[in-house]
């Protein structure tokens, strides 16, 4: 054995020309009827070296001497084959060309081809039947019958692995598969039942313990149906990660997991255009703010990965900004980053940096979005998200940053809350600085992101932990989601698609009833919901509403050379900055909040206050004596005029015809449960 394994090639070289030399004369036996004259077999001697020598050649291009003959697969055959054909050809030609054919039966040509083919496949086919063969002969002990759904590759790869490791003590009872074709069938010798409404029955019939879902590519509408039939079956269920989780085309028992909220609202993957993304980053200096978000931080991972000269994170979250540190520094060694404790609000400290790293790219994620949080916050909001984005948006201007991506959210349209109306004013803010120097500035407006800090999806797993219950706001409330990976993919390709002043939407799928949402994490979890989980209905905060939208009144969409991106075309040009911005800043300096919205409203027709907020608005207006709400600017405000950013004098919006007391009147006659009603 020792001699065999140093010597692997040229043993391999010997038993492919003792092969051929086989066929070769069972060839010319056959062309005689198994009677060979010694003129016969003085032909074979005479032209065997000849024949070797071709078949030396042909199987050393076709790679036959490399492969392993205890796993041969079609690749191999089809190599095989090739390596004959090539080998047969090139004998014939120099028969031809040196011999000649006169007396030679060409008849053998053909047979020699045909069985010299059929012996070296047939041979290595026969070491690993008999080597498959010898590892099922070994006792298997199962403790779970399974079945998996899909017959396809993925499955068929499963099932395999499954065999080989005697170790997982899983014993497939068979498929499950749609395909009307496969049932009935059976696929490497196990059984496709049925279809995936069949799996309750066949569940019961054959006491199945386990099902793997085996479809890395299903929608989530499919896994959605599996995993309910599972549920009503009372059965574990796992499933293979999608396409783009699998690592080198592998597909391992290993590898299955628990099913995943994300896995039930999948949708196609993402298709990228990957040179340009590329160009986008690579060799750039790219700065993100908010960069130890849930958003910021897998848009530094996936702008990493495509090898920028540096990356800047921009951040004030101490710790977040640790934990992404090290993780970036561990999984791309080679890029260059640049971590800064920064805040957007400080001009000082961005212009340091701006003038300092003199980024390319500036993709802006640093936002309060959380809604109640920012009704109860108003002028913070309203610093954060606004003056914020216009601090970090000068900056890049005055420093000659090529591009400048915001993200924006669907809360920008028609807003109820703070939080939606301060992004749709940053919105406004960026689409005005675009006329002003030559960096590209672009929103991109999304929805929610699975997983996100603050979202449902944690939430409700920790209330799912406790014991339940779980709280809904309202049976009827609905969102678009999108997973983070998936949302910053489409960020970095609306970057590359813009010329700037753009708004872009990504196209988000069908929306999701929360409470359909609620359900279904709790059926993951091994409950049923309203039996071993309650579910209870708290009413919508302030700022919320029923349903989120992606375009606002007054915009239109158009495609984009993208499936996934749409652009929005404004019928109007937004106000300018110079007769609005300084009136927010004065407000929030002065601490004015009543100001401050009123300029706000003005921007944002489209906006409608919580109920909640334009009370507050308006106690705060009678403790000052006034007769109600009043314009930044206006005689008898603390926000007078005064001058903008840099000492220069802004001019003001003119005054809104409607007074104070229109909106206190507002606010005294909203009914407790105003802000539940659906913005129309």
């Amino acid at each position: 054995m020792p001699f065999l394994v140093r010597h692997r090639q040229l043993v391999a070289i010997a038993t492919h020309l003792g092969i051929a030399a086989a066929a070769y004369l069972a060839a010319f036996a056959l062309r005689f009827d198994l009677e060979l004259h010694p003129r016969w077999l003085a032909m074979v001697a005479a032209t065997l070296p000849l024949l070797l020598a071709c078949k030396l050649v042909g199987f050393w291009s076709a790679r036959l001497f490399g492969g392993s003959w205890r796993h041969v697969s079609v690749h191999d055959v089809e190599d095989i084959a090739r390596g004959n054909l090539l080998a047969s050809t090139l004998f014939l030609a120099v028969m031809v060309f040196t011999h000649g054919l006169r007396g030679f039966p060409r008849s053998v040509f053909l047979l020699d081809l045909l069985l010299c083919t059929l012996a070296m496949g047939a041979i290595r086919v026969g070491i690993r039947l008999a080597r498959e063969r010898g590892e099922r002969r070994a006792v298997r002990r199962i403790e779970t019958l399974a079945l998996i759904v899909g017959a396809g590759s993925a499955g068929i790869k499963l099932l395999q692995e499954i065999e080989q490791r005697r170790r997982l003590r899983v014993g497939v009872v068979g498929f499950l598969d749609d395909d009307p074709r496969k049932i009935g069938l059976r696929v490497c010798g196990t059984p496709v039942l049925g279809g995936i409404d069949d799996l309750p029955g066949l569940v019961a019939a054959h006491e199945i313990g386990e099902v793997l879902i085996a479809l890395p590519a299903a929608s989530g509408a499919v896994i959605r149906r599996v995993v309910q039939h599972c549920t009503t079956a009372r059965v574990r269920h796992r499933v293979l990660p999608t396409l783009a989780e699998l690592v080198d085309g592998r597909v391992m028992y290993t590898q299955m997991r628990e099913v995943k909220v994300g896995d039930l609202l999948a949708r196609d993957a993402v298709r990228l255009d990957l040179p340009r993304v590329a160009a986008l980053v690579a060799g750039r200096t790219v700065i993100v703010t908010g960069a130890a978000g849930s958003i910021g931080s897998e848009l530094c991972r996936q702008v990493a990965a495509y090898g920028p000269a540096r990356l800047v994170l921009y951040d004030r979250h101490e710790n977040g900004m640790f934990v992404l540190e090290m993780e970036l520094r561990t999984r791309f060694p080679d890029v260059a980053l640049v971590p800064v404790l920064g805040d957007v609000l400080l001009v000082d400290q961005l212009e340091r940096v701006f003038s300092t790293e003199r980024p390319d790219l500036v993709l802006h994620a640093a936002a309060y979005k959380h809604v109640p949080l920012a009704e109860l916050n108003v002028l913070e909001a309203v610093r954060n998200n606004v003056l914020g984005t216009h601090n970090v948006a000068r900056a890049a201007l005055a420093h000659g940053t090529s591009q400048f991506v915001m993200v924006s959210t669907d809360k920008a349209v028609r807003p109820t809350s703070v939080m939606g109306v301060t992004k749709r004013v940053a919105e406004l803010v960026v689409k005005n600085l675009h006329r002003e120097g030559r960096t590209r500035f672009a929103a991109v407006r999304f929805g929610n992101v699975l997983g996100s800090n603050g979202s449902v999806v944690p939430i409700f797993r920790e209330q799912i932990a406790r014991g339940g219950p779980v709280t809904v706001t309202h049976p009827e409330v609905t969102r678009y989601f999108m997973t983070i990976p998936e949302a910053v993919q489409l960020i970095l390709q609306a970057a590359t698609i813009g010329g700037g002043g753009e708004t872009f939407v990504l196209e988000m799928g069908e929306p999701v009833k929360i409470v359909d949402l609620a359900r279904q994490m709790i059926r993951l979890s091994g409950f049923e919901p309203d039996e071993d989980i309650a579910i209870e209905f708290s009413g919508l905060r302030p700022g919320e509403k029923l349903y989120e939208e992606l375009v606002a009144e007054g915009e239109e969409q158009a495609a984009t050379p993208h499936e996934r991106i749409r652009v929005l075309v404004a019928q109007e040009a937004p106000p300018p900055l110079v007769e609005w911005l300084g009136r927010i800043e004065d407000g929030v300096a002065a601490s004015d909040t009543d100001a401050v919205m009123r300029t706000i409203r003005m921007l944002v027709p489209a906006y409608t206050a919580s109920a909640s907020l334009l009370a507050t608005l308006a106690g705060a207006s009678a403790n000052r004596g006034e007769s109600g709400l009043r314009h930044a600017g206006e005689p008898g405000t603390e926000g007078g005029p005064g001058a903008g950013r840099g000492g220069v004098r802004l001019r003001r919006l003119p005054p809104r015809p409607a007074d104070a007391a229109e909106l206190s009147a507002t606010a005294a006659a909203a009914p407790p449960d105003a802000r539940r009603a659906p913005v129309g």
